[in-house]
């Protein structure tokens, strides 16, 4: 697969399904999430306007919570697998090429595990509804994101300290 070729996403994602709270298990670099960050979470709830609430969460180096609030929307109608997500104020989310993309590449049946990535394939998280995942789990999803075009020697492993930051907030 080329960087040319958009990465496939999960065809029939359930949106209801996908929400609820999920802890990063691996990243790839990017300025927002500094490489000490610990104890990382989202939080997805659906808004009454149909769009996604998204709460983010981390412990930074010094072990402080760190949350951002943002809000995800579909890309296209009835296609929950392609986002776009912004962190904006909620008055400057008007403008444009504030977005960043969130795309669903992979879910587990029991979505339990999810690989999310970006379609230039800059980024990508493996998400998992529990702080752990097995290493055969963990290879087997790396290997679906090697297989669509994502390097990986950068990757991140989040560390899971036991300190709580998932506990969303309203």
């Amino acid at each position: 697969m080329t960087r040319e070729t958009p990465p496939e996403t999960v065809t029939g994602l359930d949106l209801e399904r996908y929400l609820g709270t999920w802890f990063e298990i691996a990243r790839l670099p990017m300025r927002h999430e500094p490489e000490d960050y610990t104890d990382i979470s989202a939080h997805y709830s659906l808004k009454a306007d149909g769009k996604v609430r998204v709460q983010n969460r981390a412990l930074d180096g010094k072990g402080e919570l760190q949350e951002s609030i943002g809000e995800a929307s579909m890309v296209a109608p009835h296609d929950a697998s392609r986002l776009e997500v912004t962190f904006l104020p909620e008055g400057l989310r008007w403008i444009p090429f504030t977005k960043g993309d969130y795309w669903v590449l992979r879910i587990e049946p029991d979505y339990s595990v999810a690989l999310v990535g970006s379609p230039d394939r800059d980024y990508l998280w493996l998400l998992a509804r529990q702080p752990a995942m097995g290493p055969a789990k963990r290879q087997d999803f790396l290997a679906t994101a090697r297989e669509q075009g994502y390097r990986l020697d950068a990757l991140i492993d989040t560390p899971h300290t036991g300190r709580p930051t998932a506990e969303p907030t309203v």
